[in-house]
């Protein structure tokens, strides 16, 4: 069970504004299908209410939950919630209604479970096979065709192609396979079909056919901004050439046509590229044609939508909401969530999408919410209409005295003007204009509007003057007067012109025009149709401020996300005027994409990809690049061909380790320098193989009495190309015959002892050694020439001696053994205490003759022996020896009575030190005399209880005391003295000194 929370984010506002617009959600959830998994669906909404089907959710039932507005299906199940949410926000204001959304559930059945028949065919003919898929939902599969057995697929060429339409196998030639049809979805799994046998007949002679096109591509629909995809392929013998074009115009920029010409895709389509498209195929015997034409249709834009708006009460409102889009999208109005025939006793008209309110009250105040739409999509404008006021009792006569018409309005030559004329009146009045002395009527240019306002078309010079707006009701009448004037209207005279540059260049795009020199000129610069931010992308984006009257654009080291549609908009208070052009920017290629491996051998695999963008500049080649476990940087592969030229789509990686954990990439170059890589493969492992490469350094000897030592250099982990790898060690006596061979299971070893008793010592033996795995055996290594062990020594070392030299340490000598075969002495000792199992060892070299033995328990009995070794072991031991370390030295520390200075020396004194029953009598004391902070110093010796020592010339020095006993050296006192007096004068500057003494046990 796995849980997936979709969020759509919606900003939360004071008052429920626009809206952010929700996303159809597809979910591979099936009751039908218990692979796959269960999801939790979180829409985030700042909301009061849900509906679903136009009923609303039940947020008492334990499967939904809200929280802040967010709506939480547990579980989410078909039958129960597949359907069309939104959400209704309200406040004190008003309410609105968001988006739609529909959560569908994906599914994709498997194939029917019986065989499918066989398919035969002459041979010399082409043919079709069949995929015919199961029932899915979403459309959106991705077909693939498997030859004989997985991972096996089957590459495009000229000869054969697998449609992405409705997944059918098409193959100009035919040959003896079986074959079935591999089915993805995005939203859910992969099905396989059954195996389909392909049977050719055979033919006695193969006659050469026409071109036959087979996979003919349907008007297609598209939106301005998708990518299309047109499929076109053909039978025939010899296996046609396919060609493209668009009948009577040039081919889209953004047009490419890969898998060996059978795919024509059209990128960023734009509403220019409709049109028809026409793929010839051709061979020697002739040719065939197919066309079909693209529709570029639009989502929805608004070109004029509603604002919040605050009128007075009983007053009119004329509301605009007009949208552009292809097809012509649909208007409809919401008040407060809900569509009403009748907003209030039916005191409203739509107008061409406006909405036209007459003698308002404070019930047509609320949120309203105009609705263009199309079969491509729908967009909200959402404003609030606040009515101001009191209800009036009595009538009011039309008074300009609020809202006087504006005095001079402007307006350009062959453009259009609306004058409001807006007074306050009750009940409404009746409008009329003049222009001078001359009265208006509507006519084909000329528009009086039910609200009063005055629509000119098609403006001319003539039409400027002093026009006059006429008010009446019954309780009076008023007018007002504003002056029209005309103005020179915006033109570009210097439109942009397309340009094609490359990655890193710059580019100009040149805009000027012509305008009333009145007026302020501005320009305006689209990519796209998103306006240019100087002030965020000036390091791309500059104007030319140097020229007047001209917008001219700078396009500073060009990047390919720089390349399209640039549009100039000179504009005035007035009027505007646009024109665009197209930026081409070549670049190198972009990464490749679809790559698959297949056909996986031991030193070799088959990749396919499918080609990038070219960035409009021909791909010349590509490399495949590889990454081991054996390093972090990616290396280029050898190849077969060696060089892969611009128009392959497949190759072989060759020369590969076997048994290796491979990662590959492919790469594009065009001359214009090396793209971007494709993403990484999925990490695949070679085929295993016999070794190849004999183990290094083989060589030994030495070791244990009766043993062989044989030694090599474990090959690497790159080597060892398959399972169970290990060594087979052979061996034999240099002038023996026949090898004697044993296996090494252990791959990370390097080293094999072979032991038997009736082996002679020193003997000499040929060795070599190989490595070897599931697959096979590998070369023998260098035959290299090894002596075997020595014997052990048989004589053990006499007069051996002990001394005692404290009660911690003893020393050991002996005299050398005469055998020339010894490398080592061997010292053996333990306590009476412990086993002698427990003994402790020291070794010292052949060349010593004595050892101490450091360490030991104080007044307690050891053993000691002495042994002869060299590297086949050690001989027999010597006469075991007997001793006994002394009693501990005194525990207690000399205690310093005192430091007397004498002349030029001090005296120090100390009680005499006492052993107790067991330690050793004190013999006498040792005194260390050294500067502070030092170790070394001079050591003196004596029986007595006193010492002199000179005065210290500079600084502190120590005196350290120790008594001193057959069992070893004592605890340490000391004391510090210092060569400089401490002076003090007294009244009668008698001169004292005075010496400072510390002592430390």
């Amino acid at each position: 069970m796995g849980n997936l929370n979709i969020t759509i984010g919606i900003a939360e506002q004071e008052n429920p504004l626009p809206w952010q617009v929700l996303s159809n959600l597809t979910l591979d959830g099936s009751e039908r299908d218990n692979c796959l998994m269960t999801f939790d669906v979180t829409f985030i909404f700042f909301s009061n209410r849900w509906r679903m089907n136009n009923g609303d959710v039940d947020l008492t039932s334990d499967r939904y939950s809200m929280v802040g507005g967010n709506l939480v299906i547990n579980n989410p199940d078909k039958q129960k919630d597949a359907g069309i949410y939104y959400c209704l926000a309200s406040n004190n204001y008003g309410m609105v209604r968001s988006t739609e959304a529909t959560l569908s559930f994906g599914y994709l059945d498997p194939f029917p479970p019986e065989e499918r028949p066989e398919v035969r065919v002459k041979e010399g003919k082409g043919m079709v096979l069949l995929c015919d898929p199961p029932y899915h939902f979403p459309d959106d599969l991705s077909y693939r065709w498997l030859l004989n057995e997985f991972p096996v697929f089957i590459t495009m060429d000229k000869r054969r192609f697998v449609s992405q339409t409705n997944g059918n196998l098409y193959r100009a030639r035919l040959c003896r396979h079986t074959f079935l049809c591999f089915v993805s979805s995005l939203f859910t799994k992969s099905v396989f079909s059954k195996f389909i046998p392909l049977i050719p007949l055979p033919e006695r002679t193969t006659k050469p056919y026409p071109a036959d096109i087979v996979v003919q591509f349907k008007d297609v629909y598209a939106l301005m901004g998708q990518n299309v995809t047109l499929e076109c392929f053909a039978l025939g013998n010899p296996v046609p050439d396919i060609r493209w074009r668009k009948v009577l115009e040039p081919m889209p920029s953004t047009a490419e046509i890969s898998t060996s010409g059978a795919v024509l895709k059209i990128f960023n389509i734009q509403l220019e590229d409709e049109g028809t498209y026409e793929c010839e195929a051709e061979n020697i015997r002739g040719k065939d044609k197919h066309h079909g034409r693209i529709y570029v249709q639009a989502f929805p834009e608004w070109v004029e939508h509603i604002n919040d708006t605050e009128v007075d009460i009983g007053s009119d409102l004329y509301w605009p909401c007009v949208a552009t889009g292809k097809p012509i999208p649909t208007i409809r109005w919401l008040k407060n969530g809900y569509s009403e025939m009748c907003f209030t006793l039916c005191s409203f008209q739509y107008h061409k999408g406006e909405l036209r309110l007459y003698d308002v009250t404070f019930e047509n105040a609320g949120m309203y919410q105009c609705i263009a739409e199309n079969t491509h999509g729908v967009i909200y404008a959402n404003a609030e209409l606040k009515i101001l006021g009191q209800k009036r009792t009595t009538s009011l006569a039309p008074t300009f005295e609020m809202n006087p018409m504006k005095k001079k309005i402007l307006a350009a030559k062959g453009g259009r003007v609306i004058i409001e004329c807006k007074p306050k009146a009750a009940p409404k009045p009746k409008f009329s204009w003049s222009k001078g002395t001359e009265w208006l009527v509507n006519s084909s240019r000329i528009l009086i509007w039910e609200d009063g306002s005055l629509e000119i078309n098609n403006i001319t010079r003539n039409d400027g003057g002093i026009y006059t707006c006429f008010a009446e009701n019954n309780r009076g009448k008023a007018n007002s007067t504003g002056t029209l004037v005309i103005t020179d209207p915006t033109r570009i005279i210097l439109a942009p012109i397309n340009a094609d540059i490359t990655v890193g260049e710059n580019a100009t795009m040149q805009c000027a025009a012509s305008f009333d020199p009145a007026l302020d000129l501005t320009f305006i610069w689209s990519f796209n149709g998103y306006v240019i931010d100087f002030n965020k992308e000036n390091i791309h984006y500059q104007r030319n401020f140097m020229l007047d009257s001209n917008g001219e654009l700078l396009i500073r080291n060009a990047q390919l996300k720089h390349a399209g549609r640039y549009t100039c908009t000179a504009q005035t208070i007035v009027d505007n005027s646009s024109a665009s052009a197209d930026l081409v920017v070549r670049g190198p290629p972009g990464p490749p994409g679809g790559l698959r491996i297949e056909d996986i051998r031991a030193t070799s695999v088959a990749l396919t990809w499918s080609r990038g963008s070219d960035n409009h500049s021909p791909i010349s080649k590509y490399n495949i690049q590889t990454k081991t476990i054996l390093s972090d940087d990616w290396k280029d592969a050898k190849t077969d061909p060696p060089i892969i030229e611009g128009n392959m789509e497949a190759a072989r990686a060759v020369d590969l380790i076997p048994w290796m954990e491979y990662e590959f990439r492919v790469v594009a170059t065009n001359t214009l320098g090396i793209g971007e890589p494709s993403i990484p493969s999925n990490k695949i492992k070679t085929d295993g193989a016999a070794p190849n490469v004999a183990p290094s350094d083989v060589g030994g000897g030495g070791g244990s009495n009766r043993e062989l030592t044989i030694t090599w250099a474990p090959l690497s982990r790159e080597y060892h190309y398959g399972n169970n790898f290990g060594y087979i060690v052979a061996f034999k006596p240099f002038d023996g015959e026949e090898w004697k061979k044993v296996t090494v299971t252990n791959p990370d070893t390097g080293r094999y002892v072979h032991k038997d008793e009736t082996m002679r010592p020193s003997t000499a033996f040929q060795v070599k050694v190989k490595a070897f795995n599931n697959k096979g055996d590998g070369p023998y290594s260098l035959t290299a020439v090894i002596n075997s062990a020595q014997d052990a020594p048989s004589e053990a070392p006499a007069e051996v001696g002990v001394k005692v030299l404290s009660s911690s340490e003893i020393s050991v000598h002996w005299e050398h053994v005469v055998e020339k075969i010894v490398e080592s002495y061997q010292i053996r000792y333990w306590s009476a205490h412990d086993k002698e199992a427990a003994a402790h060892r020291v070794q010292v070299t052949s060349q010593e003759y004595s050892a101490r033995l450091e360490n030991l328990l104080p007044d307690t009995q050891y053993f000691v022996e002495v042994r002869a070794c060299n590297s086949a072991g050690c001989g027999p031991p010597s006469d075991m020896i007997e001793t006994f370390t002394k009693k501990a030295p005194p525990s207690q520390p000399p205690r310093i009575i005192s430091s007397i200075r004498s002349g030029s020396r001090y005296i120090i004194t100390w009680d005499h030190v006492v052993a107790l029953s067991n330690e050793s009598t004190v013999t006498g004391y040792k005194v260390l005399y050294r500067p502070d902070g030092q170790h070394d110093g001079k050591l003196y010796s004596t029986h007595k209880h006193s010492i002199e020592v000179p005065i210290p010339r500079d600084g502190e020095y120590v005196v350290e005391v120790r008594a001193h006993s057959d069992g070893g050296d004592g605890v340490v006192s000391q004391v510090k003295i210092s060569g400089k007096p401490e002076i003090h004068w007294t009244t009668n500057n008698i001169l004292l000194t005075s010496f400072s003494l510390s002592y430390t046990y």
